[in-house]
């Protein structure tokens, strides 16, 4: 008997006998406790890593103890074999994304068995391949009729470069995370899944399931359940209204600027007469949306040359446009109120904005010092808000909100951080969206059509008209 362990002797000579006794193939018994241990699959990038071994060994250490205990374990493998990323890669080496991915998977599965994991291969499956995405397709046209899914214009970070849409997360420092390229802002059609439908089953059922806390405060402020004040302010020599929505009605009497996204009807409407706000705006389309980087980025802003009048003074409070506010959360527009307001107030002092009081603490606090930062807690009175004098965080909320309900100019309202969750698609390498575009609107490939690949080889009679295609 050797001394040594060596695994290149002993390894392939023990994973054989696994391979021709079928050691690890998932037998149906309905008389035996089951027991399924599915790890995430890996993207067929080529080789595996430290990662994949780490993260594949912990699974197959559960698979064989359960197995151990009893019971009758099924351990599968596939790959998560769409993306962008692969499609890049493919035409970095000049092969079509197909040859490129499956050569990966026949890679990456070779190491796999090297590594003498317990999978059952015979289950092996690829996200890439018709009879799997067939069955993407079937729950995605469901979604589409229900209206679960569905089709708007939107604005997307967009790669000049590689020609995609980037996640927020793949925008760094306002550029593609791989071609380097400045993103610009477009507004192009793109599908959504209706996830706000569900933002409060999201958030209420937390308290059912066994998570940490941290990660339960992760998904509370990522679905960011508020309660404020829906309200529009009066325009200066116009019929329109400008429409804002806060959580901070107590701090209304302390607003010295509104301020709109870049892409706000109003901002556009100055750009059209004045070249240095059509730059500005240009220079925002190169922003990142993603609110870590707005909340780090220097706070820069035009003024438009518009008014809206406050509704309970009258005093003509002017409109700015700023790089900070975003068309898509609300309605692209806020009341600023800096004294109060953390990011208002290093707007207003970047361009020497009026900064009004108007909520003080109960008692000394060294940290109220307007000229420093801005005072931001619930926990004072307000002052200098004339008739609303006087009143605590709530009592201040309910009296503005009541008052501009009476007005017929606001309501009290639920609003959500959380937005529908956009989908955009790859260039080609990604599973083909089962619609077909005709004269009378979008509609779902039918069951029996499906699956629809991407040369549209199963909605081929579709394909003859240029008013009837698939996506």
């Amino acid at each position: 008997m050797e001394r040594d362990y060596q695994p290149q002797v002993i390894e392939p000579e023990i994973q054989q006998y696994w391979d021709s006794e079928q050691t690890f193939k998932t037998i149906e018994d309905p008389d035996q406790p089951k027991f399924y241990c599915l790890c995430m699959f890996p993207y067929p990038s080529g080789k595996l890593h430290m990662g994949h071994v780490r993260n594949y060994t912990i699974g197959d250490v559960i698979s064989r103890f359960m197995t151990m205990k009893g019971y009758n374990v099924l351990q599968p493998m596939g790959w998560d074999a769409f993306g962008m990323p692969a499609e890049n890669a493919a035409i970095k080496n000049q092969r079509p994304p197909a040859a490129w991915t499956y050569d990966n998977i026949d890679h990456m599965r070779s190491q796999l068995k090297r590594l003498g994991f317990g999978y059952d291969w015979d289950r092996e499956l690829a996200t890439c391949t018709p009879d799997y995405y067939r069955w993407e397709q079937w729950l995605f046209t469901r979604m589409v009729d229900k209206g679960l899914a569905y089709r708007k214009k939107a604005r997307v970070n967009w790669d000049p470069v590689d020609q995609t849409v980037l996640a927020n997360e793949q925008v760094i420092d306002g550029r593609g995370w791989r071609s380097g390229a400045l993103v610009e802002q477009r507004e192009i059609d793109q599908w959504f899944i209706r996830i706000t439908d569900y933002a409060d089953e999201l958030l209420d059922d937390l308290d059912a399931v066994d998570w940490p806390e941290q990660v339960k405060t992760m998904q509370k402020n990522w679905i960011g359940r508020s309660q404020g004040v829906e309200f529009s302010f009066e325009r200066k020599g116009s019929e329109e209204r400008l429409e804002v929505y806060t959580t901070r009605p107590d701090t209304i009497m302390g607003i010295t600027y509104v301020a709109v996204a870049a892409q706000h009807p109003i901002a556009t409407q100055a750009a059209a007469s004045n070249s240095e706000i059509q730059a500005f705006i240009e220079e925002c389309a190169h922003m990142s949306v993603a609110e870590a980087d707005l909340a780090q980025a220097p706070k820069r802003g035009m003024a438009t040359g518009q008014f809206v009048i406050h509704p309970f003074t009258g005093e003509e409070i002017p409109i700015w446009i700023a790089n900070f506010v975003l068309m898509e959360y609300g309605s692209g527009a806020v009341m600023a109120v800096p004294g109060h307001d953390q990011r208002d107030w290093e707007f207003a002092t970047q361009y020497g904005l009026p900064i009004k009081p108007v909520i003080q603490p109960l008692h000394d606090d060294p940290e109220y010092d307007l000229s420093e930062k801005a005072w931001c807690e619930k926990t004072g009175v307000t002052i200098h808000s004339g008739r609303f004098d006087g009143l605590p965080f709530a009592d201040a909320f309910n009296a503005v909100a009541e008052a501009l309900e009476d007005m017929g100019i606001g309501r009290v309202t639920t609003n959500y951080r959380l937005r529908d969750w956009g989908v955009g698609r790859q260039r080609y390498w990604g599973c083909p969206i089962p619609v077909i575009h005709t004269d009378e609107g979008l509609k779902t490939v039918r069951d029996e059509d499906l699956p629809v690949t991407s040369t549209g080889r199963c909605c081929r009679r579709w394909l003859w008209k240029p008013t009837r295609h698939t996506q």
